[in-house]
């Protein structure tokens, strides 16, 4: 159920953030920048992992209230995450107004709470799942078990209207999302600290809320130490004032909308916000908030990604070349693990296109890791 709370001031918002969203004028043009999803791999692609945020999630003490305020006592000592980065990291100018969330979870939900500062509040878009990120929007991304596949998605707007969908794949991997799926049981709030759609004042910004059943994605509680990717994105459009609302800005050149800014938890380098390999880490603990838990590193990260790498050097050869390379030497991909083994359809037989070729690694835990063309990546 989704509750709006209009003109209501959140606690938890943050003073600092509060008298920054006091300033200022409708946001100047911005420069022209990539339509979102045009790269799949960040660009460059780096020889090293990159890095990726994480965030050690709590056992809640008790389940909030779904009610969009975060000033509960149910919040009290549950971490913030940093404040959001452009989606492509460095590249970029820091985001204008500060996003952060927070997250705890029990033995049924996991539970997620975020305050973005916004002078200007606008959403315009009422039915569920409609494509909501053309409106200003929070997003939230989790993949379980950290294969890049079989991912979930949920967007919520300033009206409180939510859009929940799956993936079985990436888009670049030839995925395409079930807008039929929702989160059964799903609970969202969203509060106004302002006006909606009024551009004669100035707002101070948003919060929201939100209760994920563990059921609902299929699952069962984790584990302590457990951990998932994660991440969260924000959507920002540039607006002018017109007959007494906002007007998407238009470039001077196109005459199209500006695009959107992309302000995330854990940059992607690109923007993308469906690369999971490059979404941030959440570990869930047994412990409750305030405890002094510290994050693990991500098994075998280095070995994962030069697995990842050679994914991106394939689609790249096959750009080129219009087929899959047969041997590593093919690629002229420096620096990676010698024992990385290579193997093509040709050599097992026919395949899917999915698994046209695959490649393994054994990393310093031991484990193998396989990954195959349509970029799935898992530990055997």
């Amino acid at each position: 159920m989704t509750k709006r709370i209009p003109n209501r001031t959140p606690v938890s918002l943050l003073p600092a953030l509060l008298a920054a969203a006091c300033a200022g004028a409708p946001e100047a043009d911005q420069p022209e920048r990539e339509p979102a999803g045009r790269r799949t791999e960040p660009e460059p692609v780096p020889a090293e992992a990159p890095a990726v945020r994480g965030y050690v999630a709590s056992r809640a003490r008790e389940g909030p209230r779904i009610d969009g305020r975060l000033d509960e006592a149910a919040w009290d000592d549950v971490a913030w995450t940093e404040p959001f980065l452009d989606i492509e990291g460095d590249r970029r100018a820091a985001p204008r107004f500060e996003t952060r969330a927070r997250m705890m979870w029990d033995e049924t939900r996991l539970y997620i709470g975020a305050v973005l500062e916004e002078p200007h509040l606008q959403a315009s878009l009422e039915k569920r799942d409609t494509v909501l990120y053309l409106d200003n929007d929070f997003e939230v991304f989790i993949d379980p078990d950290g294969d890049t596949h079989d991912y979930f998605e949920l967007e919520v707007n300033a009206l409180g209207t939510e859009w929940d969908l799956r993936l079985g794949k990436p888009y670049r991997d030839g995925g395409r999302a079930d807008h039929a799926w929702d989160i059964a049981g799903l609970r969202t709030a969203v509060s106004l600290d302002g006006t909606l759609n009024d551009p004669s004042d100035r707002d101070r910004g948003w919060s929201v809320e939100i209760a994920i059943p563990f059921a609902a994605l299929g699952l069962e509680a984790p584990r302590d130490g457990e951990q998932w990717r994660v991440n969260f994105s924000r959507v920002e459009w540039a607006f002018d004032v017109a007959d007494g609302g906002y007007r998407k800005k238009l470039g001077a050149a196109s005459g199209r909308p500006l695009p959107e800014d992309n302000w995330a938890w854990s940059p992607q380098y690109a923007v993308n916000m469906h690369m999971p390999e490059l979404w941030g880490v959440v570990q869930f603990s047994a412990l409750p908030p305030g405890a002094d838990v510290g994050i693990a590193p991500l098994e075998d990260a280095g070995e994962r990604w030069s697995l990842r790498r050679l994914y991106y050097s394939q689609r790249a050869f096959r750009r080129d070349h219009g087929r899959w390379a047969e041997r590593l030497d093919d690629l002229a991909l420096p620096g990676l693990d010698p024992s990385l083994h290579l193997t093509t359809a040709t050599e097992r037989g026919p395949a899917p296109p999915g698994e046209a070729w695959g490649a393994s690694l054994q990393g310093a835990s031991g484990a193998v890791w396989r990954i195959r063309a349509d970029g799935r990546l898992w530990k055997e």
